[in-house]
């Protein structure tokens, strides 16, 4: 990287001929007799866009196949002219609605998530009660392998059926669906990751998933199904099933859809944990890249309103109508006041650090699983194939546990709901048999909750050790299941492993060590270490277990966590999110890039249109290009020697602009039958604009032409050539920009940064060592 600005390219004649036009390639290109060649040949692609076949599972490789979303708003004059004949009804209207949206958000949100819940408990009820009494019956017949094989099928089924869902019908519904949503609010493009098609999806086959025995939860999901909510009731119509409720209308554009996608998100994690404040610390904290004090509100009262609404159904689910005693769908129960001395405190803070090692040991392993994955499971059977297999792995391992470790407890003493004596006593069960024949959430509060002396040292060593790998092989399968609740209950059964120690050590400290604190620590410490949040998880595990009183221990704890791992790699969701070679810009600009200047960033020269341009040439330009945005500019003139001069900068307009334009044949020659020409136009496409291939344009259309300006935006963001990285990062960042025009000193553009230019730059950590890296940005990931 050179210390000093580098020059301007010079002007050379037959680039900006090709790029910005004369009138007779404009003629020629009308004809079709222009050698496209020299235009593409002109055109220096993405600073480093490479053919090369890639590596799968590298981390330092970003994708050119993810697009930006628009989330500058293009202040055009129609926009304008619309916004001044708005009123103060007219707000106030666009405000209610705003406030209206959120309620349905939090309404429909928890909605299904209490279908989801009831779903799962009705087949887990199902499912493990005939296990259980099988399992009893047969035991005595000397026929334990017919529970077993009925425990495999159990599990095979239902994650099969999930897993064909996932890997033929919609693949992005893959996973809990976190780091997509993180990615759509940042600004990324991803395919498919709010349509309805994918809501069905994700909620189907976390009922399987969950219900197959998956080493998974379904509060995860959750977040993502709550935000396919938000984009479809907030768009007022559904593409996918061609309906138009001519509501909500103003709302459809990028940047107004995110803020909705925002409140989703929290909406679904205050339904999964029953945590309203931790739903809106979440969605800014991990989920949301552009937050302002209005939406924290209206985000809140969709957090509240999922809360109230899934406690109504489930309380009256339950027979308890009133009663309010079901505030998320991972109810794990009040805890005691638990009390804790300050000399704990260091010791909680080791915890915490050894769940950062374990949470760093876990992403470790299934990244390296995830690459394995991706250069080897690629064919969609096989990925059936795989969930299938680990289910099957499951069963077997649960199976395995009870059959060989003799863990009997006497009835009464847990509050399991499918006793199974398997060979224990009469008036006994087995310890490990009630742990695998729920479902992983109740297996949470059981941990939580059990009195001291239910668990015994070998049957929590070997449950973390095996459960800790089974939830590390079951992330990334083709299945939708989230990562929340095995991590919690890996480390649920650890914490609660180190109490069974500490008594062991001090007989006598039974009232301070209390099982059920270490348990909750041990939680927090692998959820940290895994996910790496602080504050949002710190608020989600208050209001879930309803102890305040236990701030100070969690937050220490998960920012031992968090930077414990840190020191080895990054968190689960960053990591999957560079696997995927998705160009997210973090928070801050990468650091020691302040002597690199927007003309080593930029791609030179520009695809540039002019003010008043030919049908003809848009069109030819549209097809050859896959840009989606360009610079319009005055026509180049010609300097004293004789060359010409780049074009002086006028606006920006979008390839999506360009199209709807074409399609409703808004050209200079036909203006006499223009109708309701307005901004509404363009919302009216929305999302799903028409491709260049749709649209027809005649022989004589081609020769007509269209006067940009009261289309495009006639006052974008733009920066001289000798602006910093760090500047260009901020603007993009803080603004939510897509395209950065680059000018000289007489305003002439020069060159284009748009995502991929400044997140190939990234900051790389590793061992206490801090360095940035540049990436390759390649057409084949």
């Amino acid at each position: 990287m050179n210390s000093n600005t580098p020059d301007i390219p010079e002007h050379g004649g037959d680039v900006i001929f090709s790029v910005n036009g004369t009138s007779s390639d404009l003629e020629e290109l009308s004809n079709g007799s222009l050698d496209y060649s020299n235009l593409l040949a002109s055109l220096r692609k993405r600073t480093i866009v490479s053919d090369e076949v890639v590596e799968p599972g590298t981390l330092n490789v970003l994708s050119a196949k993810y697009e930006s979303l628009d989330y500058d708003t293009c202040e055009n004059h129609l926009l304008l002219d619309e916004e001044r004949k708005k009123g103060t009804r007219c707000l106030i209207k666009k405000n209610l609605q705003r406030w209206l949206v959120f309620l349905l958000i939090g309404v429909c949100t928890a909605l299904i998530a209490c279908a989801i819940d009831i779903s799962i408990e009705q087949l887990s009820e199902i499912k493990y009660a005939t296990l259980s009494k099988c399992v009893d019956k047969f035991i005595v017949e000397g026929k334990l392998y017919i529970p077993y094989f009925m425990y495999v099928c159990f599990n095979i089924v239902p994650v099969f059926i999930g897993a064909s869902l996932v890997a033929f019908v919609e693949p992005i519904a893959a996973g809990s669906g976190i780091p997509q949503v993180k990615c759509y609010l940042n600004g990324v493009k991803v395919p498919q990751v709010v349509r309805i098609k994918t809501l069905v999806v994700k909620s189907v086959g976390v009922v399987l998933s969950v219900v197959g025995g998956l080493a998974g939860g379904k509060e995860g999901p959750m977040i993502h199904s709550g935000a396919v909510v938000a984009a479809g009731i907030s768009q007022g119509k559904s593409t996918t099933f061609n309906v138009d409720f001519s509501i909500f209308k103003h709302f459809r554009e990028d940047h107004e859809k995110r803020d909705f996608v925002s409140g989703g998100a929290a909406a679904g994690v205050s339904a999964a944990f029953g945590a309203p404040v931790g739903g809106v610390l979440f969605s800014l904290e991990e989920g949301t890249s552009f937050w302002n004090q209005s939406l924290t509100w209206r985000t809140f009262f969709a957090s509240v309103i999922s809360t109230f609404t899934l406690n109504v159904v489930l309380s009256t689910y339950h027979g308890v109508p009133g009663n309010l005693n079901y505030p998320g769908l991972l109810n794990l129960g009040q805890f005691e006041k638990f009390s804790y001395q300050i000399y704990e405190l260091p010791f909680f803070i080791l915890l915490g650090s050894f769940g950062g090692l374990l949470g760093a040991l876990w992403n470790f392993l299934n990244y390296k699983l995830s690459v394995w994955r991706i250069r080897y499971i690629r064919n969609k059977w096989l990925k059936v194939t795989e969930a299938c297999l680990i289910a099957a792995i499951t069963a077997t391992a649960g199976f395995l546990m009870m059959f060989l470790i003799d863990d009997c407890k006497p009835l009464g003493q847990d509050p399991t709901k499918f006793p199974t004596q398997m060979y224990c006593g009469d008036g006994e069960y087995n310890v490990l048999a009630s742990i695998w024949f729920q479902t992983p959430e109740a297996s949470v509060r059981s941990l939580f909750h059990d009195p001291p002396n239910t668990h015994n040292a070998l049957s929590l060593s070997v449950f973390v050790v095996v459960y800790f790998l089974l939830s590390c092989a079951t992330f990334g399968l083709a299945c939708s299941i989230g990562l929340f609740i095995p991590t919690l209950l890996t480390g649920a059964a650890w914490g609660r492993l180190v109490a069974v120690g500490l008594l062991q050590l001090f007989p006598n400290a039974t009232a301070l060590v209390h099982p059920g604190k270490y348990a909750l620590i041990g939680a927090a410490a692998q959820l940290g270490g895994v996910v790496r949040m602080t504050i949002s998880l710190t608020v989600i595990i208050m209001e879930t277990t309803g102890n305040i009183s236990f701030a100070l221990p969690l937050i220490l704890t998960l920012i031992a966590a968090k930077w414990t791992g840190d020191f080895f790699n990054e968190g689960i969701y960053d990591t999957h999110i560079q696997l995927n070679g998705v160009p997210l810009l973090p928070w801050e600009p990468p650091p020691f890039v302040h002597n690199v200047y927007a003309s080593e960033v930029m791609s030179h020269p520009v695809v540039t249109l002019r003010t008043i341009d030919k049908v003809g040439h848009i069109v030819e330009l549209l097809h050859l290009t896959t840009y989606n945005g360009f610079p319009v500019v005055d026509p180049p003139v010609r300097d004293e020697h004789g060359r010409p001069t780049y074009g002086r900068l006028r606006g920006l307009i979008l390839r999506s602009q360009l199209i709807v334009i074409l399609q409703r044949r808004l050209f200079n020659e036909t203006c006499d039958s223009w109708e309701n020409v307005s901004s509404s136009i363009f919302r009216d496409e929305y999302p799903r604009y028409p491709t260049i291939d749709e649209v027809f344009i005649s022989n004589e259309d081609k020769m007509y032409t269209v006067d940009l300006r009261p289309f495009m935006n006639p006052s974008p963001y733009s920066v001289l050539h000798s602006t910093s990285l760090s500047r260009m990062f901020r603007l993009f960042r803080a603004l939510g920009l897509r395209h950065l025009p680059i000018v000289n000193d007489s305003n002439e553009v020069v060159g284009m940064v748009t995502r991929k230019d400044l997140a190939r730059y990234r900051v790389c950590r590793h061992q206490g060592k801090m360095y940035v890296d540049e990436l390759l940005i390649s057409k084949e990931l």
